[in-house]
């Protein structure tokens, strides 16, 4: 009998590590799991989206708040607009189509800020100020026949007239100049903004597009190509500045901007396609948008 309790006893002590490292085997595993999936954490309520799907211009698909919520689930969108749950960020695809919006012959699939979800009407001026920050990747783009890479704008500022605007000038709808455009090019960041072709243009001349043209454009210095890079924009009265990885600025506050202050404005991030070539793509990832006011 002592002989038997003896080896119960061994036999006993002998599976114990055994089962305790199933058990830790499995909680690996586990972890292992919960690692590989992450899903983006951008609160989409402040923010509509337009997509290449619909049909002719002008009518390009817009989804606003609160249905935006719902991408991963919205059929429209789902081609489009996705979560990239490996590496944990928002996925904006898009491909030339003939559904793009009124004033433009490019297919995007872009954020546009809304500061009453669902109303377009409610925008923010220079004197009241605003900042965006994007934590973003270039995860993929086609090539052109020269063997470079097709641009693509990732985030802008749009202006606005006002409805007293638009009726002052006898505009067919609100829609003015984006005062910055940022692309991604050639896996360089590239800031555009408006300057006025007459400074000395009176209040309301200036409110008609063919007063602004862009500026020359400049490259930031670093090449992010298909790395992540945090982008920054800050406005304040007469004043913008634009930084890559808070390391890098570009500071303008010249009578343009000054007098930029008559328009109303909109922050829009995403993937702004600058192609109609056949068989092209971009996908942009976003990670982050935080936006103060």
């Amino acid at each position: 009998m002592r002989y038997l309790v003896v080896l119960v006893s061994f036999l006993f002590f002998q599976t114990l590590p055994a089962q305790t490292n199933i058990a830790h085997g499995q909680e690996e595993v586990q972890k292992r799991k919960k690692k590989r999936f992450k899903l983006p954490d951008i609160d989409l309520s402040h923010w509509k989206v337009t997509i290449p799907g619909g049909s002719g211009k002008g009518g390009a698909l817009s989804v606003s708040p609160p249905a935006i919520k719902d991408y991963a689930t919205n059929a429209l969108l789902k081609p489009y607009m996705f979560n990239d749950s490996v590496s944990g960020a928002l996925v904006f695809f898009a491909i030339p189509t003939d559904a793009t919006t009124a004033n433009t012959k490019y297919s995007r699939s872009e954020l546009r800020e809304q500061m009453t979800p669902g109303n377009d009407k409610v925008n923010w001026t220079f004197k009241q100020g605003g900042e965006l920050k994007i934590k973003m990747q270039m995860d993929g783009v086609s090539r052109d026949a020269n063997g470079k890479y097709h641009k693509v704008i990732i985030a802008q500022i749009h202006g606005r007239l006002t409805e007293d605007q638009k009726a002052l000038i006898g505009a067919k709808d609100n829609n003015a100049p984006p005062v910055l455009k940022i692309y991604w090019q050639d896996g360089k960041i590239r800031v555009k903004t408006k300057e006025l072709v007459f400074t000395e243009i009176d209040d309301v001349g200036i409110l008609h597009e063919e007063a602004w043209e862009d500026d020359k454009g400049r490259n930031f210095k670093d090449v992010v190509n298909f790395r992540k890079f945090t982008i920054e924009v800050k406005v304040s009265e007469g004043k913008m500045v634009v930084s890559l990885n808070n390391n890098e600025f570009f500071v303008y506050n010249s009578v343009h901007l000054e007098r930029w202050g008559i328009f109303e404005n909109y922050f829009k991030v995403g993937n702004y396609f600058q192609t109609r070539d056949k068989g092209a793509f971009a996908s942009v990832k976003v990670y982050d948008i935080e936006v103060k006011h």
